[in-house]
């Protein structure tokens, strides 16, 4: 149960850590709201690479070879979405640089905890390349060591904690960017830093 676990963070910090354009997007939300928003985006990404963790160690190769076919249009949705994000990240950001007053009243978009969880999720699960990812560890850990339940179970518990800790310190370190930069001006200039980012990243996606 013990190697479960030990195997399950490996794969989960292996599957966190590479920075991205959801990486990007959980530091831009942190800075710009605060750090309830973030580790709230955080736990969603954390909780979708826990599910494709279980569905992994379910389904196997047989859930991989049904998601193969359909992850080019998957990857140019997420492309999409993250576009569509980028650009709205940068529209807001200009809207309430130059009428603070929106900014307080402003509700909409990822700027609750419950909004940026849902759709923090929402967006990860949309990455095919999870289930692959977790998929062909689980397969290769199976060949050598035999299926124990408990095992399993054990490892898609560590993939969830250690995607949710690395998630936790970038929303951390966005917060802490945010404080930073606390002016009007530097919250325009992070905010458009992070759509360029998150623009430039969803275009290597597809």
């Amino acid at each position: 149960m013990i190697g479960g676990f030990v195997d399950g963070m490996i794969a989960g910090y292996g599957v966190a850590v590479p920075v991205g354009a959801i990486a990007i997007l959980i530091m831009g939300l942190a800075a710009r709201t605060s750090f309830r928003v973030g580790a709230a985006a955080a736990l969603g990404v954390a909780t979708a690479d826990g599910l494709y963790a279980a569905v992994a160690v379910i389904g196997g190769a047989a859930l991989a070879g049904v998601i193969e076919p359909i992850a080019g249009p998957m990857r140019w949705v997420a492309a999409v979405v993250l576009l569509g994000l980028a650009a709205y990240t940068a529209v807001t950001a200009v809207r309430h640089h130059r009428d603070p007053a929106r900014a307080a009243r402003s509700d909409a978009g990822l700027a609750t905890p419950l909004r940026a969880f849902v759709g923090l999720l929402g967006l990860t699960v949309l990455n095919p390349m999870t289930i692959v990812y977790f998929g062909a560890l689980v397969l290769g850990r199976q060949a050598s060591d035999g299926k124990s339940a408990a095992g399993e179970v054990m490892f898609v518990v560590g993939a969830f904690l250690a995607s949710a800790s690395w998630q936790l310190v970038i929303a951390g370190g966005g917060t802490l960017v945010g404080r930073l930069l606390t002016g009007p001006r530097g919250r325009l200039v992070t905010a458009l830093l992070s759509a360029t980012l998150i623009a430039a990243l969803a275009a290597t996606i597809p």
